[in-house]
């Protein structure tokens, strides 16, 4: 009887979360949760010795820290870093679909796009090559980077990449249609924003004109009120 997957500790599961954060990161696991659980008793007692706030309010506030600690720090990274990636990917792809079309072989057009496109994707590429010359195949490699990679549709990209590459496909048929994926998600990303803008300047209108329109209404009362 096959056993299923093992279910992953909640500190593994941290791990990979901060994995997404990239090779830049500079702590693990164990060391964010020494470091909340440190700064939320240092909160705890601060509040409770040196302020006169409620006993009833204090563990509310450092349940709020608790978790906000770990947005800022990790939830709220991943998603800027994930639109980084994102952003940078269909230069990096392209420039890699033309060393393919040149009839360079996939690990050697990868090299090429490396030494000449600078970006975080680029640099997390020339991580996983650099993993091959210790040993790993280039399969491994680009399997181990999605690990490190936070947006589902490059992880698609190297998903279709790898397989591929070990099943015999088409990798420039594939990395076409998957250029053509990006220009259309950016496509819908920037109509997305332009949609929000009148929304912004909808609030932005509301806050700076009804204070001046009471100013205005209440303004010749006032004056009258102070005479």
């Amino acid at each position: 009887m096959r056993q299923g997957k093992r279910k992953l500790t909640g500190v593994e599961k941290l791990e990979r979360q901060i994995a997404y954060l990239g090779t830049d990161t500079k702590f693990t696991a164990t060391k964010f949760l020494s470091v909340r659980l440190l700064t939320t008793l240092i909160l705890i007692f601060g509040l409770y010795y040196l302020t006169d706030m409620s006993y009833f309010v204090i563990p509310f506030v450092a349940i709020l820290y608790y978790y906000l600690l770990y947005y800022l720090l990790i939830t709220y990274p991943i998603q800027k870093r994930s639109e980084k990636l994102e952003k940078d990917a269909l230069g990096f792809f392209e420039v890699l679909t033309l060393s393919l079309e040149s009839g360079r072989n996939l690990e050697r057009a990868l090299e090429i796009t490396v030494s000449n496109v600078d970006s975080e994707l680029s640099r997390e590429f020339a991580k996983t090559l650099k993993e091959t010359k210790y040993g790993k195949s280039l399969v491994e490699a680009l399997r181990d980077m999605k690990a490190r990679i936070p947006s589902e549709a490059i992880n698609n990209i190297l998903l279709s990449i790898t397989e591929a590459s070990q099943f015999g496909g088409s990798i420039l048929e594939n990395m076409y249609s998957q250029i053509e994926f990006l220009r259309e998600k950016r496509t819908l990303t920037i109509r997305e924003k332009m949609n929000q803008i009148p929304n912004k300047i909808s609030i932005v209108s509301v806050l700076l004109m009804v204070p001046l329109m009471l100013l205005l209404v209440l303004g010749p009362l006032l004056v009258q009120y102070i005479g």
